[in-house]
């Protein structure tokens, strides 16, 4: 071969590899909280957390203001986040004898039939490794491996639901932590484990960084405690108490990823999500903040199911800017389809949309004409743009009744504007009645409603 033909060659074959470097679908990295306030990071006003790398993830990527769990408890969230779905849909928005959220040694989980994230990415040839808090089940064919995870270690459920409580006559066994499908430390030792999560998830991404790759990040903490854990380093260092040092080495966390990113040279095509499962609840009280939204976690109040979502991707993402439109954890279900060029499921309705286009930056209208508010089996509310409707009771004479917020002008749902918008009122009520009739609500079974998984013998997760 002369000096010109090996030189058109090799022009070729960088052609060609850029074409390859272009054609190769993204990494993808959901980081996800436990009962993290929607105003517990700098970047959505907090003053007393020191937060830089998601301050960082904000200023480089994009932060959304109406991003909402399809929750405000862990199960049903998690549960939406893994399907795409309301949580109703998979029967996992309240099961017996559990209610909301999953107990230990339940015989309820997380339907195998299920298309989970996970099992969508893994069929497009990306390697899927979760680290973290499941709560999608305990039992074995409930568990991430089963699920379309190659890869797991973490706890099965949350950092509260330790061992000797007693729930009928059972005695719940030791907190455990599980690597793939067996117990290796038993009680886990709280306070190491966003410090141990982190670094499993540098390994990950050094081991998987050849190929695609969707690492599923569900922290423990700031969780269910009134008393966060944090490793030594961090115990005691925040100006806001045990909750504050959760918080910011969460935050170190996620600065951790991000430099393993850029040393990798993963940077540039990995997208990065980091949020919360719902809002802080009032265990959190008073180091835990949703401010400036209305009401705590585990409700259906903006301080229980709206979150902070930020999303960073660099030249792909708009550097700097802010997203108002509605958006939901369901959604990451379609986008990631979309991005890892996979058709998700056409045998079921899958609730989530593809907001890539709102990630990009190409539009800013949300694809959701409603968003509905669940607590267990109930419809508490419906938000469609600006509006948010609340079904509730009035306590002198048990009548129902329904409240209208502004949540452009009322974020902290003080001011009931339903009497002067009649018309608003009468749209989101018939916008209610269509998820009745598709979802459900109370007794009444939704058309659309699929069963949790279910086994008979349920037997404790133990060394």
């Amino acid at each position: 071969m002369n000096r010109r033909s090996f030189l058109r060659s090799a022009a070729g074959l960088g052609a060609l590899g850029r074409a390859f470097e272009i054609a190769r679908p993204p990494n993808i990295i959901v980081i996800l909280a436990d009962n993290l306030g929607y105003g517990d990071l700098g970047c959505y006003g907090s003053t007393l957390n020191r937060t830089p790398h998601s301050d960082r993830m904000a200023r480089e990527g994009m932060r959304f203001t109406d991003c909402y769990s399809a929750s405000g408890v862990c199960t049903p969230a998690r549960a939406a986040l893994m399907t795409g779905c309301y949580p109703r849909r998979v029967g996992l928005h309240f099961t017996r004898p559990d209610g909301q959220v999953l107990h230990p040694v339940s015989h309820n989980g997380l339907n195998p039939d299920e298309m989970t994230i996970a099992r969508l990415l893994k069929s497009a040839g990306y390697a899927t490794s979760m680290i973290g808090k499941w709560h999608l089940g305990d039992q074995a064919p409930f568990l991430p491996t089963r699920q379309g995870f190659d890869y797991y270690l973490g706890i099965p459920y949350s950092d509260d639901m330790v061992g000797g409580r007693r729930r009928g006559s059972e005695v719940t066994p030791p907190l455990p932590l599980m690597e793939n499908e067996h117990v290796i430390e038993a009680p886990v030792d709280r306070d190491t484990l966003t410090r141990r999560y982190t670094e499993k998830c540098i390994e990950i991404l050094e081991q998987q960084r050849g190929r695609p790759f969707f690492v599923y990040l569900p922290h423990a903490m700031p969780g269910s405690t009134s008393s966060p854990f944090s490793s030594e380093r961090f115990r005691g260092k925040s100006a806001n108490g045990a909750y504050g040092d959760s918080i910011e080495e969460l935050d170190w966390s996620v600065g951790e990823i991000l430099s393993t990113l850029k040393r990798l040279d993963l940077d540039s095509n990995t997208l990065v999500i980091w949020t919360s499962d719902n809002g802080a609840p009032r265990i959190a009280a008073p180091h835990g903040s949703n401010r400036p939204l209305g009401g705590w976690g585990y409700t259906t109040a903006e301080g229980g199911q709206r979150i902070p979502f930020v999303a960073r991707w660099p030249g792909k993402i708009p550097a700097g800017s802010t997203c108002s439109a509605l958006v939901t954890l369901m959604d990451l279900f379609p986008t990631a389809a979309q991005l890892a060029r996979v058709a998700p499921p056409r045998d079921r309705p899958i609730d989530g949309k593809d907001i890539w286009p709102l990630l990009s930056g190409r539009s800013k209208a949300s694809p959701h004409e409603a968003f509905y508010y669940y607590a267990g089996a109930r419809l508490e509310a419906v938000r469609s743009g600006k509006w948010k409707l609340v079904f509730g009771r009035t306590p002198a004479d048990g009548g129902s009744a329904t409240i209208l917020y502004d949540l452009e002008k009322d974020v902290g749902e003080t001011t009931d504007v339903a009497a002067a918008n009649a018309a608003v009122v009468r749209r989101l009520q018939a916008l209610a009645e269509k998820a009745r009739v598709e979802l459900g609500d109370g007794e009444r079974k939704g058309r659309g409603e699929r069963p949790a998984g279910w086994v008979a013998d349920a037997k404790p997760q133990l060394m």
